[in-house]
């Protein structure tokens, strides 16, 4: 069963939980050992694993004299799935008898602003949340359509209102991430993974961090870009419409089915299933 914030308080005291920084990377040779070091300096990391997505520089031997795991696709595979490699990959290394590591997700170009993620670790593997969400100083409240798509989506559907809702730097315990595996494609990864999240009944939250970095991939995104974002965003907000719809349906199915049942199997014994209790033999 999932553990929920409140419930990995004890364990997250008695046992020494901590996590493990998740980077993606594709080319970034000039940024990522800065980045592996400031994710080795922040509190509460014991490990430090690259995923280098098929990079055709030396991304993978730079994050590796730095100190990180890394692992590496021989062909690009996308974030998504980079993300749930490295996930796979950190709970084979976690310590038997230990709490899972949480994860950390980071990207490969932050280099030393990384270590603004800091306050994220402890939030998470002290129980006070399960997934918390960074709040970068670039801006405040994300305004471009796509964002304002994801946060009314989770508006609508959680009744909480995130002022980044697309920020990809967060740290998650490993029992609220594996309530959204598979992850979403593309865009759409960040608004699906808070929303199941939120659905699985963990405590999800957005802290304020020291980054100013500006994703240097993103300064000039296209028309077609970013309208290919805002489908990824709709694709996965409408899949969990349909999911959802589908298990309300079946709930309701069920409860149905289990009262015709339960009346029937009354009605055999010779026992009324109503609010009246009929003693047999005696009218009712």
């Amino acid at each position: 069963m999932a553990r929920k914030a409140e419930e990995t308080t004890t364990s997250a005291d008695e046992g020494g939980a901590s996590a493990a920084a998740l980077i993606v990377a594709h080319d970034q040779a000039r940024y990522i050992a800065a980045t592996v070091r400031a994710a080795r300096a922040i509190p509460g990391i014991d490990l430090v694993l690259v995923v280098d997505d098929a990079s055709t520089d030396n991304t993978q031997e730079l994050a590796r004299k730095a100190g990180a795991v890394v692992v590496r696709n021989s062909h690009s595979r996308g974030r998504t799935a980079a993300l749930e490699l490295g996930a796979s990959v950190i709970a084979m290394r976690d310590e038997p008898g230990m709490p899972p590591r949480a994860l950390l997700m980071l990207d490969g170009g932050l280099g030393s602003f990384a270590i603004g993620a800091a306050p994220l670790v402890p939030a998470v593997i002290e129980g006070v949340c399960d997934m918390a969400i960074a709040l970068t100083d670039i801006k405040q409240i994300s305004t471009g359509p796509t964002a304002k798509a994801a946060r009314r989506a989770i508006e609508v559907a959680t009744q909480w209102t995130p002022l980044q809702p697309l920020s990809r730097i967060r740290c998650v315990s490993r029992d609220a991430l594996e309530a959204a595996i598979p992850l979403s494609r593309g865009a759409g990864l960040e608004v699906a993974l808070t929303l199941d999240a939120i659905a699985a009944g963990f405590l999800v939250t957005e802290l304020e961090c020291e980054i100013r970095h500006k994703p240097h991939s993103t300064d000039h995104r296209s028309l077609g870009t970013r309208a290919n974002q805002y489908r990824d965003v709709m694709l996965a907000v409408g899949s969990r419409r349909v999911k959802g719809a589908a298990t309300t349906t079946r709930h309701a199915v069920g409860e149905q089915v289990h009262k015709v049942t339960h009346r029937k199997g009354g009605e055999a014994d010779g026992l009324v299933t109503d609010d009246t209790v009929a003693v047999p033999g005696e009218p009712s």
